[in-house]
């Protein structure tokens, strides 16, 4: 037996206490959840559009390579899903559809049920990603609730663009990933 596994077996029979996780007190968060929302996405540096905007947004843009995996805008993709993710590397737009929403932060569920590669929303030079407005939580402990369920395999909560101030304190929006998130809340 090595020294890591005489470590691990040492403390694997040391005696412990088994304690319940604390109450999560109510925070009071009964505002209205959709203006919150769209706050909390602009202070994130994205953008929220409704259906409409939207549709006139894509006819500006003229993105040249898009993909689309939400059903009602499939026929805004302008190429197949490829199978190899590293295909994904000169990617101008992806959409994808959020399951929920976070109120007080901006943030929206992904998980591998609605993307077919993990590194889409990343990859991508701007991200669409289309929610319900009645699919908002007030908080982030609530949406956590949510996924306790949940049996994915990956999953990410996106809130904005890419963004760091990590280099001599300066933002830097779409240093890691996409460069623009647009948010298309629909009934």
């Amino acid at each position: 037996m090595n020294s890591r596994e005489s470590i691990l077996q040492a403390i694997r029979k040391l005696p412990r206490e088994k304690k319940n996780l604390p109450e999560l007190p109510d925070f009071g968060k009964n505002s209205d959840l959709l203006a919150e929302f769209c706050q909390s996405i602009t202070r994130n540096a994205g953008e929220v559009l409704s259906l409409e905007d939207f549709q006139e947004w894509m006819k500006e843009k003229n993105f040249k390579k898009v993909i689309s995996l939400v059903p009602d805008y499939a026929s805004l993709s302008t190429q197949a899903m490829p199978e190899d993710p590293h295909a994904l590397d000169s990617l101008d737009l992806a959409i994808v559809e959020a399951p929920f929403g976070v109120a007080e932060n901006g943030a929206m569920w992904l998980d591998e049920t609605s993307l077919c590669h993990r590194v889409l929303p990343f990859i991508a030079e701007h991200l669409v990603i289309v929610l319900r407005s009645a699919h908002l939580f007030p908080t982030l402990h609530q949406a956590y609730a949510q996924l306790q369920d949940a049996s994915t395999g990956f999953g990410v909560f996106i809130a904005g663009p890419s963004k760091t101030a990590d280099i001599e304190q300066s933002l830097v929006i779409g240093a890691q990933g996409a460069k623009s998130l647009w948010v298309v809340l629909v009934d």
